[in-house]
């Protein structure tokens, strides 16, 4: 049984359809994977700013900050972890290395430290345990 070259187009449209659909859905997947392994690859950091202005929400200050250096308060929302404003001002985040890069250059910022937890190496200190 011979096709004619009329009935082989549909079929050959079809494919090509159905080849684009893959290799969008695979770009797809691939640029959801980009954004997990950078989120991956996101540590904690102690962002120290200039005080906040008087009359001003510490904390409104310091996530306009943040939300200045990412683009958007939701995202602001979302990657800091606490406010400091007793002893130092600033907050803490967890960023990734671009985001981390776009709040070092944010005039309030004074200094970025990467956060380090630290634990006593012995309970014993002068002979009181």
């Amino acid at each position: 049984m011979k096709r004619s070259a009329a009935s082989t187009v549909p079929l050959v449209l079809l494919l090509l359809l159905l080849l684009l659909a893959v290799a969008t859905a695979s770009a797809a997947a691939t640029g959801g994977m980009a954004g997990a392994a950078e989120a991956e690859h996101a540590a904690n950091y102690l962002v120290y700013v200039n005080p906040h202005p008087p009359g001003v929400d510490c904390q409104a200050y310091q996530l306009g900050i943040l939300a200045a250096a990412l683009g958007s308060e939701a995202k602001a929302k979302a990657a800091i972890l606490y406010n400091y404003r007793n002893v130092m001002s600033g907050f803490s985040a967890r960023l990734t290395p671009p985001e981390l890069e776009a709040v070092k250059k944010q005039p309030q910022v004074n200094r970025v430290l990467p956060s380090a937890t630290l634990s006593l190496m012995s309970s014993k200190f002068d002979g009181v345990s």
